[in-house]
């Protein structure tokens, strides 16, 4: 557990109608998880979205998906779960209430990660970048015509890193999209490693570092700042500004040594409040111009203190963000 004595001043969870800033400088949002619950462009979505707001958020990622059936395919396809409609509802409704939007699809690979895609030969990867730019051009479309800012070419296709047919993906899209492109990186290994972002308007990545024990929030100093310094090191030397495109830890025990967990745990929302505001304390500085935390649900009622999930929602962090963002 957390010792009291660690934990930084938190402030409790915001009002619900706080006033909306215009959105300018820095991106400061969430990854939009939608639920059938709640879907976009519906009235708890919209309730969702000003609670967000209301901690000084002002841009979301909405996140449809590409759906391949293993890892050696080459056939890749819109998922079903995210059809144009919904997309175009959830990016139209952030607009309207004066968010800025990236458009961030994401690639289900059935029974692995997307970084292990393997198909068998050149001819196959070809065939395999021509059906995902094929999947990937309409989205790109649909986004520009609802109103989006930012679109993704892909994330954390680790396995594809270095093949040079992302040079035809990024051409074809900014065909269909006219905003700004990136790709975001499994992490910043991949992100150092990706040779294509001169072609790119910023770089993306995501942070799930191992920090510590959670009872010693001292000791998350080091590995904070070794990331952050390896960011400021890519923005130098690709001359592009950094989206921290993911950046998350669950409201559990344990969280802290290992961020990107699912396993099964007891609530504990001290660990994460704590967490974040380390890490927002730390990527504030001038090559950091995105972050997107990971997530917040079109549910409002998601969340809560005896939740263990990534989201902040009607959680303690909630004060954590209001001091970092809407106090600005």
């Amino acid at each position: 557990m957390f010792p009291r004595r660690a934990l930084p001043l938190l402030l409790a969870p915001v009002p619900a109608l706080a006033q909306t800033r215009p959105a300018t400088g820095p991106w400061r949002g969430f990854n939009l998880a939608v639920t059938e619950q709640a879907p976009p462009g519906g009235a708890d979505s919209r309730r969702s979205l000003r609670l967000m707001q209301s901690l000084g958020a002002d841009s979301v990622a909405v996140m449809p998906f590409l759906w391949q059936e293993s890892p050696a395919a080459t056939a890749v396809v819109r998922g079903g779960d995210s059809p144009d409609a919904l997309v175009a509802a959830g990016i139209r409704q952030a607009r309207e209430m004066g968010l800025r939007v990236f458009v961030k699809p994401k690639l289900w690979v059935q029974g692995a990660a997307p970084g292990a895609i393997a198909p068998a030969n050149d001819a196959a990867w070809r065939g395999w970048f021509a059906a995902y730019t094929q999947a990937l051009l309409p989205l790109a479309r649909l986004a520009q015509e609802a109103g989006a800012e930012a679109f993704s070419i892909g994330q954390a296709i680790r396995g594809a890193t270095a093949r040079p047919e992302w040079r035809e993906v990024i051409q074809a899209l900014r065909g269909a999209f006219r905003g700004r492109l990136t790709y975001v990186a499994a992490d910043t290994e991949e992100a150092e490693a990706f040779p294509h972002w001169p072609l790119l308007d910023a770089v993306a990545t995501r942070i799930f570092r191992p920090l510590g024990p959670d009872d010693r929030p001292q000791e998350w100093a080091a590995p904070m700042q070794r990331e952050v310094e390896r960011l400021e090191r890519l923005e130098a030397r690709t001359r592009k500004k950094i989206w921290v495109a993911e950046l998350g830890i669950r409201s559990a025990a344990g969280a802290a040594m290992n961020p990107a967990s699912d396993r099964a745990s007891v609530p504990d929302p001290r660990v994460q409040a704590e967490a974040l505001a380390r890490w927002l304390r730390r990527l504030d500085r001038p090559a950091i111009e995105g972050l997107f935390l990971w997530r917040w649900f079109t549910d409002p009622a998601r969340g809560g203190a005896a939740d263990t999930d990534y989201t902040v929602q009607n959680k303690l962090a909630e004060g954590v963000l209001l001091h970092a963002w809407a106090a600005r």
